[in-house]
Formats: C-alpha cells, structure tokens, sequence
C-alpha cells in the first residue's frame, strides 16, 4: 500500500506532526542525558545499601505498562498535581497537555535505556588508568575530566541516540499524560493511532509509521557510522 501512494496521499499536518515528534524527542534526551549520566556513574561506581532499589526503580518505565507511567505523571504533574502545582505557581509552567508534557513523558521513557548503554560503558573504564593518574597526582576532578569521561564518552553517545529513537516511538505514557491534541502534543505514533480512528485514515497512518520507520532507523545508523568514524568499536557491542 505504501508503495502506490502519492505525495499528495501526505495527510494535511505532516511535516507538523514530524517536527514536533523531532522536537519532543531532541529536547527530552537532551535534558535526560545529565540526569542519566549520574545514574550511570552511582550505579557503576558506588556501593550503598538501596542501591539494588535504585536500580528497580531506574528500570521500572522498562517494566510497567506505559499508561501506568503516563498516569502517575497525570497524579504528580498535573493541575491539581503537588508538582504541577508547584511549578505552576512559582513559575507559571504548565506541562498538561502541552509538548513540555510529552517530552517529559518521553524523556521519563527513555531514561532506563539511555542509563544501561551509560552503565556499561562506565563499567569498561579501566579503573588502573584512573589510579595511575591518581598517584601522579592528578585530583579527583582532572581524572574524571580528561580520563573517565571521554573514556565513557561511547556509552553516552548511544545513549543519546537510542533514547531520541525510544522517544519517537513513545505512545502510551504520552497520550495518557497530554492526550492528543494537533500541533501540540500529536506526536507521530499519535498521529499513527489517531489517524486509524478515522474512516479511510489507514493511509495517512502508512505514512506516518513509514516516517516513524525511517527516522529511527536513521538514528540508529548514524550512531554505526559515527562508531565506525571515530573508532569506537565499543558503540558496536552495546547495540
């Protein structure tokens, strides 16, 4: 079927619904991938008691249907929310039914992802490099900056890009915090979804997935090719 379309078969709100879906997904890994980064690095590097709760946690979204998820943030965020209420208050952010919402949604769905392709990359550091530069006198800070982190550097650049491709397939945890609204919160497997609601909609969802399709494949090739350019055979392995 997708092969007999044509471009005028494009639903009306294409490149709408693809440059929010783009948006969404930028901004959430974005703004998830510090916030990941130091999961990552407690999770590889630090020893406590709770660590294996920390751990569930960080993966639950992986675990729980994402309605589930969507609706706690419904509970937390929300308008009558204590978060939603907090930021609404004291800074006039509303992330209901907005595409902050569903950035957030995304961001909440990509972390687990993003955090394990961090974790492994953390935990191949070898720690005698690290030592070396600390009895050559090398503070704590200077090791993490000129050896640690670019050493992690593999992880976090598959993270970043599997959580952009995660963030673009999000459907369930969105749709249940910011509902569907055009040009706002329609996202491309909302658009996917509601376009099958409609009577004769089966083409613009072909589209859609098509595009779905083609940008995560994307995502995921430019991050085998940026491997192979800058030699980062470990990228490899943990895709």
């Amino acid at each position: 079927m997708i092969a007999d379309m044509l471009p005028g078969d494009w639903p009306s709100d294409s490149w709408a619904v693809i440059g929010l879906s783009l948006k969404v997904g930028l901004v959430a890994v974005t703004a998830t991938t510090p916030v990941a980064f130091l999961l990552a690095w407690i999770l590889a590097r630090w020893r406590f008691p709770l660590k294996i709760l920390l751990d569930a946690l960080v993966h639950l979204p992986l675990i729980v249907p994402p309605v589930v998820t969507g609706w706690l943030l419904l509970i937390l965020f929300g308008a009558n929310g204590p978060v939603g209420r907090f930021l609404a208050a004291q800074f006039g952010i509303t992330l209901l039914f907005r595409w902050t919402g569903a950035a957030l949604a995304a961001a909440i769905m990509a972390l687990p992802l993003m955090v394990r392709a961090m974790r492994l990359s953390i935990e191949a550091v070898d720690r005698r490099l690290e030592q070396a530069a600390e009895t050559l006198g090398a503070g704590r800070l200077r090791i993490f900056a000129t050896i640690s982190l670019p050493l992690a550097a593999p992880g976090i650049l598959v993270a970043f890009i599997l959580g952009f491709a995660r963030s673009l397939g999000e459907f369930g945890a969105t749709i249940t915090f910011v509902s569907d609204i055009p040009g706002e919160t329609r996202t491309l497997p909302i658009a996917i979804y509601s376009s099958l609601q409609m009577p004769g909609g089966e083409t613009g969802a072909a589209w859609f997935a098509l595009m779905s399709i083609l940008l995560s494949m994307g995502a995921l090739l430019l991050s085998g090719l940026l491997a192979r350019r800058v030699g980062w055979r470990r990228i490899d392995h943990v895709l």
